[in-house]
């Protein structure tokens, strides 16, 4: 366990009891998320065809509305 990691458990458990099941409830959702990214790609999970244009560059005007 790394230093930083221990400091941090350190400060957690000095926390209430409700604000440690907090965060461990977050803790746990955001691995749960991390893990489901973490996943492969499987292609042809969606049926259908991108027609040529999908693939064009954005025109300018429409680039800049997206910054």
């Amino acid at each position: 366990m790394t230093e930083l990691l221990r400091q941090a458990i350190a400060q957690i458990e000095k926390l209430p009891s409700a604000q440690q099941d907090a965060i461990a409830a977050r803790f746990l959702a955001e691995l749960q998320d991390a893990q489901e990214l973490s996943q492969p790609r499987l292609p042809g999970l969606l049926s259908g065809k991108l027609e040529d244009a999908f693939f064009e560059p954005l025109p300018e005007e429409e680039l800049q509305q997206w910054e």
